[in-house]
């Protein structure tokens, strides 16, 4: 089960149990744009899923609330099995997050080193935004989950920081060298040897 909103609703079920539309309002809430919702219909599919893995399953009308006998929905709780995969699908997660800073450093990796710098500076500036930015409300979730969030976040923010500045002087650097290199090809006079055959700079590659 691939889904991370899936995943987001069994989180939901095992703090408590709850019917499709509950779950529609208290997902926002508690994930806001960490994790956010395309469209209402993919709480319903995750319960599909979610049922049909047997992870959770329709609350017994004999504990349902008196409201809900009234107006009869399926109530969902979470079945024994659902906090050990949960908790497996968390600790798989864990790896793919250490993983998303070095893939972005790969990623800008293969640019021409001007091109990267444009890049590092735009992921900079989003960053200083973000931790500028009030956090949300996040009313959904529990106050001990909110104060998780928060200081992972701070947290992250100050790591993904750090890599910018790292990257930026790393990227300065090449392109001062390459600048230096240039200005030296340039004044050396016609015929001296660059060190490489008939006096050329070698533009196999595109210079970065």
């Amino acid at each position: 089960m691939r889904s991370p909103i899936n995943w987001g609703v069994l989180g939901l079920l095992i703090e408590r149990p709850g019917y499709g539309y509950d779950l529609v309002q208290r997902f926002p809430r508690t994930y806001g744009d960490t994790l956010e919702l395309s469209s209402p219909s993919q709480v319903y599919g995750a319960l599909t899923a979610l049922e049909g893995r047997g992870l959770i399953e329709p609350l017994p009308s004999e504990i349902a609330l008196p409201e809900e006998l009234r107006q009869p929905k399926t109530r969902y709780r979470a079945r024994a099995e659902a906090v050990p995969a949960y908790r497996d699908w968390l600790i798989a997660q864990v790896t793919q997050e250490r993983q998303r800073l070095e893939l972005l450093a790969l990623l800008v990796g293969a640019l021409p080193h001007r091109d990267a710098l444009v890049v590092v500076d735009r992921y900079e500036q989003h960053l200083l935004a973000e931790r500028g930015s009030a956090p949300p409300a996040l009313d959904g979730a529990s106050a001990r989950a909110r104060r998780l969030a928060e200081h992972a976040k701070q947290l992250e923010t100050g790591l993904a920081l750090r890599w910018a500045a790292y990257a930026r002087r790393e990227l300065q650097a090449s392109i001062d060298a390459q600048r230096t290199a240039q200005a030296s090809a340039s004044a050396a006079p016609p015929g001296a040897s660059t060190g490489r055959a008939g006096g050329q700079i070698d533009d196999r590659v595109a210079p970065r």
